[in-house]
Order: structure tokens, then sequence, then C-alpha cells
């Protein structure tokens, strides 16, 4: 059993993994024990933006930049109306922060919302040791400080994918988000007011709410097992299904409207609500060894060739090899399949496939670190979806462009011909470029 000791004033807590490391270190937030997936995120900053995502449902969350709470917390950078995560995990942690917008310490937040956290952890051994064995469980204590014993009840504690963390954090009632004054202006008077969303919550964050609703879009949010005539009475423009946590294979309620709702109406799907669609075209979903977690991930526009830095939180990802075979006239005359999908980044090429279920669906984004799908769009179908954040919230605004996108593919199918069932595919072709300020471009 490897053992790693830390000093400190603090009451003394313990981070035991399932394959028998154990950390002590200080107890920084809430006294008590919380068991979970353990997982690291690589973002600079962002920790509260971080702690009150409902993706992080179900696990304990490292953070791998050594000093956190430097600028205490604040409304603002809240993602939801608390915390979801089982646990925090920090090298050093600011118990005096300094910042005009701060209104309170971080470990005051974390007590205050009942999170388990501990400090004084070596946090770049423990992310080595995830990144060589995979996402493992785990568990914090300052009760049980035998690690013996916490390791035994770590191995006998349920795994993530037992339970569906979705029905936990989404809301239960419906909401409605308006659309931002100035974004209405600047649709212009020959369009629609407003655009209306209907907004699948598995966990939504704030940010994307946002988002949407400052590219024109009223936002009415649902709950993640709404039936999709519901949707269909809300007269939306486009349905939106949102990030969430745990294994998309639990959430079958979702699911179902998904498989109902594509190729009636417009729709985008983000992270979790990537895999949802995926899976309503028949694809498979693995569980990915370590998943990406943070704000610094670059990803492929294979349309545009341009490279994204994204913001990402999920452990699970689409096979993309399992939607169908490929159309070889649209993948450069190949019909094999490859694992790693940075060949087609090397190729040039955005391949598809012909999915059982619902018609072709082209590969339009590559995780330029692992080679793993980032975004897939619908062909015969008006539906797209990525698996990272457009809206970071932390992390940087390269894929900010993903809602201007959407807004561009509810216009043309409002527009397009009577009969006619598809829009032209290019919508998703947006320089990831415009839209910065020339100050954002220095």
């Amino acid at each position: 059993m490897n053992l790693l000791v830390s000093e400190g004033s603090q009451p003394q807590a313990l981070l035991a993994l399932e394959d028998g490391t154990c950390f002590f270190g200080r107890a920084c937030g809430a006294l008590g024990e919380a068991f979970g997936e353990v997982v690291f995120n690589t973002s600079m900053v962002g920790y509260q933006e971080i702690v009150t995502d409902p993706s992080y449902a179900g696990q304990i969350v490292t953070l791998t930049y050594p000093q956190v709470g430097n600028y205490g917390v604040s409304e603002a950078a809240m993602q939801s109306g608390g915390t979801a995560l089982r646990g925090l995990v920090v090298r050093d942690l600011c118990h005096t922060p300094s910042n005009w917008q701060s209104v309170g310490t971080f470990p005051d937040f974390l007590h205050d919302h009942g999170v388990i956290a501990i400090e004084g952890v070596d946090t770049r051994a423990l992310t080595l040791r995830i990144r060589s064995t995979g996402a493992m469980r785990a568990a914090i204590s300052t009760v049980d400080l035998s690690p013996e014993s916490l390791v035994a009840r770590v191995a006998a504690s349920p795994a993530i994918s037992a339970h569906n963390f979705v029905a936990d954090v989404s809301s239960r009632e419906e909401r409605v988000i308006p659309a931002l004054p100035d974004a209405i202006r600047a649709r212009g008077e020959a369009c629609r007011p407003a655009l209306r969303v209907v907004a699948y919550d598995c966990g939504e964050k704030r940010g994307i709410e946002e988002g949407l609703a400052g590219v024109g879009c009223e936002v009415v949010t649902v709950p993640f097992d709404t039936p999709a005539a519901r949707v269909r009475s809300l007269d939306p423009d486009g349905v939106f299904f949102s990030n969430g946590p745990g294994d998309p294979r639990q959430v079958t309620q979702t699911a179902r409207a998904a498989e109902d709702l594509l190729g009636t109406l417009p729709v985008f799907g983000i992270c979790l609500g990537n895999q949802i669609m995926a899976m309503a075209a028949g694809a498979d979903i693995e569980k990915l060894p370590f998943g990406h977690h943070g704000g610094n991930e670059p990803v492929m526009n294979l349309l545009t060739r341009k490279v994204e830095i994204t913001a990402q939180n999920h452990n699970y990802g689409l096979v993309f090899d399992s939607m169908g075979p490929l159309v070889p006239e649209l993948c450069g005359g190949e019909a094999a399949h490859v694992r790693d999908l940075r060949h087609w980044v090397e190729r040039g090429i955005a391949p598809v496939v012909q999915t059982p279920r619902l018609g072709r669906v082209r590969l339009t984004h590559v995780n330029l670190n692992d080679g793993t799908p980032e975004g897939i769009q619908f062909l015969d179908l008006p539906a797209f979806s990525v698996q990272y954040h457009p809206e970071a919230c932390p992390g940087p605004h390269d894929a900010r462009y993903l809602f201007r996108a959407f807004v561009g593919l509810m216009d043309a199918w409002r527009e397009r011909a009577v009969g006619e069932t598809r829009v032209s595919p290019d919508y998703l072709s947006i320089d990831v470029r415009e839209g910065r300020s020339p100050h954002a471009e220095a």
C-alpha cells in the first residue's frame, strides 16, 4: 500500500483509492466522508465553476493547479444552485483571498455547501496515478483514518455507472430564460424576435443557458425525463440536450426523447447530450481511461481546419466506428475505419458513416491529444453535437461560435422550401476567429 503524508494544524484527512494508494492531508471543507470516482481537472482557474458544475455528480475532483482559492468566491461564478460533486482534492488552498468581486473564502464555501475536501495532497503524484491506472473509486474521510479500513470500504462501494446521476441534478420544474435584448436586436427586424429552444436539463450549466440567450434564444428548460410530446407542445424552433453526469446509458428517458425528436426539429447537444444523440443513431458508448477534464484540450474542426482550445468535462464518449460503415465516396475512397481519428486530421477529410437509423453522420471535430471524436453532424437531419463545452465557464471561448451555428441551423430550417427536409450542411463551417474583437485577437 502506497502512503503519502502531509503535516498541518487543520483536522487530518485521508484520501484512499481502490488500488490501495493513500494520501494523508488536511481537511479544508466539511468534515465527514465522501465516496465517489476520482478524476483530475487541469484548469488553472475556475475552481468555483468546477465545483458547481452538476456534471461532477458522483465524482471526487482533483485540481492539478497547485494554488486554489486565491480570488475567493462570487455569485457570478455559480454554474448551478449548489454543488453536486462528492469531494475535492487540492494541493494548497488559500484561506485569505484577494479580489474585488470576492464575497467569501473558498474553504468557507466548501464547508457551507457540505463538500468534503482535503488539501496538502501531492496532486501531481495523484494525477500521474490516475493517468496510469484510470479513473478509480475513492474516498475522502476525516472519520476513518485507517488506510486498510478505508481502502476496503472503497472497494465495496458502487461504481459510478451503477446510478443515474442525471435524475439527481436535473431540475424538476420547467423554467424560462429570456433572450438577451441586445441579441434580439442583432438578429434584425426580418427575423422572428426570439428563437424558442427547449433545453433538456441533464445537469445544465448556467453558462450554457446564457450562451443560448446571448444569441437570441428564449430558453425553456425542462426536466430530463420530459416526454417528446410535451416538447412539441411548446412549439420550439429547436431542441437542446445538455451536459450531465455519469453514464449516458442510464439516462433512458432522455434517450427515448432524442430518438423521437431527431429529424422533426433542429437539435443541438453538448457533452452528455452528444452521447445521447449518438446513441439514438446506434452508436456504442465507451468509458475513457481517465476522461477529459480541463480547459486546455485542443480540438480540430475538420470542416474549417481550425483548432479550438476547449473546456471539457466527461468520462464517457461515443465510439465513432460503431455508428456504421464509412461512405467511401465521402471519405477520400477509404472504406476501413481507424481507431485513432487523427488519421482524418492528417488526411484533411471529415469522414461520413451510414447509420442504420438516422442516415449519414459526419465526424466534424477530433481531439488532437488522443484522437477521440469530439463532434458529429447529421447530414440527413437538422442536428449536430459536440463533446466539449462551448460556453467554457471556466475555460477558453474559442468554441462559442457553436451557439451561432445552432441559430443558423434553426433559421435555415424555418426558411427551407416547402417539402424540403434538408438544409445546407455549411452551418458548422464557421471560422473559430469570427466574431472576436480586435483586442481579443491581439
